[in-house]
């Protein structure tokens, strides 16, 4: 990659025959798995691959190294998509030694039989060096961004972070114009719940010197450093990045979702800055979540189903809970033909999330869109917009 300096080569793998991350979200437009290769006087390889794309990465490896036998590999994060090569690289190359924190080096046992990563670590903790002869590389421990072994290793001499699941994306290495959307779908999705983490991480690397940051999913960020930077610091401060309103909705013949649409149109004719539809039956949950952290106002429209909320509704709230979600403004839409409760079953989860304020009023359908409903779906329209 030209964003990295010459002496650190980028030796990850595209993976574009995946269609669901972690078994649960979408990625059809594929998705890396990043490693480097560091040469200096002594040589270091950060971070392995998926074992799916072993067979690619050694092969990178081998070219790449020629005659020469690696010194380091070192683990920033051990979750199977990137340590899951690390195995067939100790057995191609047994001199290796492995970087990692102490946690990290005790949880690699967990994924591999005998292999005795003891016998081959160099434990490092928060503000170690290691000197590959010009490179003095610096480990920062960040644990719960997002397992607690995690580090991220910076490059002094060079300016590069390495780090981790930090400022990674939903996309291919090449893939560059597409950080913003697939990264926020990433964080919120991936990082999402431990948001107070990523805070004590960059804390850490506030008076660090770096202009390159190489992520282990998705390209190597080389510019515009500062806006990725006020994004991460948004997103793990639970803060919505503009004004707007998220309508979510469960339909199941129709009514609920015309509703949806009429509240989107009232709250556009009253200039709400920007609203957003999305149909949680049809859209993945992780677009869902990611546009309920970038918008300031939710508004939840679901049907009754078998005396509970509807299925793809309860795994939208699900998530947004796991993410520890917080402050927003919430308005309610519920149906229901003979007993309606989805109102309150959204509201009781609602409550247990952290300086949420729930909207007046809830609108109730009863079966059908009506129009003695418009007057309710305008009334929130206005308690929406002089939120």
């Amino acid at each position: 990659m030209e964003a990295l300096p010459g002496h650190i080569r980028f030796v990850g793998v595209d993976d574009d025959n995946i269609d669901l991350f972690e078994g649960q979200y979408a990625v059809t437009n594929g998705i890396s798995y990043n490693s480097y290769l560091i040469e200096d006087e002594k040589t270091a390889i950060v971070d392995s691959v998926d074992r799916r794309m072993c067979g690619e990465w050694l092969e990178k490896i081998g070219l790449a190294l020629g005659d020469k036998t690696p010194d380091y590999i070192i683990v920033n994060h051990v979750e199977p998509d990137h340590s899951g090569s690390i195995g067939a690289l100790l057995k191609a190359y047994p001199g290796i030694r492995v970087v990692a924190t102490a946690k990290a080096v005790a949880m690699l046992g967990n994924f591999f039989e005998d292999v005795d990563f003891a016998a081959r670590a160099v434990t490092v903790g928060d503000g170690d060096t290691l000197s590959l002869g010009h490179t003095i590389l610096r480990f920062f421990t960040a644990p719960m961004v997002h397992w607690p072994e995690v580090m991220v290793t910076l490059d002094e001499t060079d300016g590069v972070l390495f780090s981790a699941d930090a400022f990674g994306s939903f996309a291919r290495s090449s893939s560059g114009d597409a950080w913003d959307g697939e990264a926020r779908r990433y964080y919120c999705n991936i990082v999402g719940k431990y948001g107070a983490s990523v805070q004590s991480l960059m804390k850490k690397l506030t008076d660090c010197k770096f202009s390159i940051v190489a992520p282990l999913h998705g390209p190597v960020l080389s510019e515009h450093l500062e806006h990725y930077w006020r994004l991460y610091d948004k997103w793990s401060r639970w803060e919505p990045e503009t004004e707007g309103t998220l309508i979510a909705y469960a339909s199941v013949y129709g009514a609920t979702a015309r509703a949806a649409r009429m509240l989107a149109a009232m709250l556009e004719n009253k200039g709400e800055r920007e609203v957003v539809l999305m149909d949680l039956c049809r859209h993945d949950v992780s677009l869902a979540v990611a546009e309920a952290f970038r918008l300031d106002k939710l508004v939840l429209c679901c049907v009754t189903y078998e005396g509970g909320l509807f299925p793809a509704m309860d795994k939208f709230l699900h998530h947004l809970s796991a993410k520890n979600f917080k402050g927003r403004m919430v308005g309610l839409i519920e149906n229901g033909s003979w007993a309606p409760v989805a109102a309150r079953q959204m509201a009781e989860v609602v409550s247990k999330m952290k300086d949420m304020k729930l909207a007046e009023p809830v609108v109730t359908l009863r079966g059908n869109l009506h129009a003695s409903d418009t007057d309710t779906l305008l009334s929130l329209a206005e308690a929406l917009v002089q939120h």
